[in-house]
């Protein structure tokens, strides 16, 4: 295993008590029915998935892959960090839903898992984590069976390139919009979800991936993109200087009058022949 993916899987391991505790999550909502599990973006294109097998890859500790065994799917999660597999397992005894749930990187999920998916699903912050997209997109084909299809709602990557540190207050460019094989360092650690919350993993990686790469490793793996679609707020605060759609909705925009000029994430289908 690359050395900088590992020392990110460790980081995940840490990050997982300190999720499944915190706010951000809020496990006892999501258990009850008290807060949205899924965002409706999600749910509306994604369709019915009732009866059918669905694979959720990087699905940390499985609220999303068991809101869909909710919607009556056959579910499959599978995750890099083996305490994020844990915890989904334990979910899913709480909870009385069935799933099945695999610690395996990426990459490396062919000699895993066997079988096929109506769905194969990803979503939110799992890109950036992946040092190799084609081979990434080889496993997404490798797994959709034919007729089926590939579903991703991210962050949009020109979104990426913006200054997103504590201090910025307005679009800043800071990163590059082109990916490389050097990854992004950031030394912190924190977690997203508690960032007061102490963590002794204080190294982090993240790939910056293009839309153009995005599109043309999941073309090549034999995929044919449906719908590519770009939307102008994103479901977390992922700049400080965003505001809320609506009080309490958890989906942020840029302030006016350029909260309609960019695009913070897309959604994109893509089915296999």
């Amino acid at each position: 295993m690359d050395p900088r993916v590992a020392a990110n899987r460790a980081l995940w391991d840490e990050w997982t008590p300190i999720h499944v505790r915190s706010e951000f999550y809020d496990v006892e909502g999501w258990k009850s029915g008290a807060r949205v599990d899924l965002y409706p973006l999600l749910v509306d294109e994604v369709g019915d998935v009732a009866g059918k097998d669905l694979l959720h890859l990087q699905c940390h500790f499985g609220l999303d892959t068991l809101a869909w065994a909710r919607r009556g799917a056959r579910v499959t999660g599978i995750d890099i960090s083996e305490r994020g597999i844990e915890q989904a397992r334990l979910l899913a005894a709480e909870t009385g839903l069935e799933a099945t749930f695999v610690v395996s990187d990426v990459v490396e999920l062919p000699d895993n898992l066997q079988g096929e998916f109506d769905v194969v699903f990803t979503s939110l912050g799992a890109l950036n984590w992946l040092p190799d997209l084609p081979r990434w997109a080889e496993v997404v084909a490798h797994f959709v069976r034919p007729g089926g299809f590939f579903y991703i709602a991210e962050a949009h990557p020109f979104a990426w390139v913006f200054d997103d540190s504590e201090a910025a207050s307005e679009l800043r460019l800071h990163y590059n919009y082109w990916p490389s094989p050097d990854p992004l360092v950031f030394s912190g650690g924190e977690s997203y979800a508690d960032p007061d919350a102490p963590v002794k993993g204080q190294v982090e990686y993240a790939w910056q991936h293009s839309m153009g790469e995005i599109i043309t490793s999941l073309a090549e793996a034999g995929l044919r993109i449906e719908y590519l679609h770009e939307h102008p707020w994103v479901p977390w605060k992922m700049f400080p200087f965003l505001v809320e759609i609506e009080p309490g909705s958890g989906v942020w925009r840029l302030p006016e009058p350029d909260d309609a000029r960019l695009p913070l994430l897309y959604s994109l289908k893509a089915t296999k022949p």
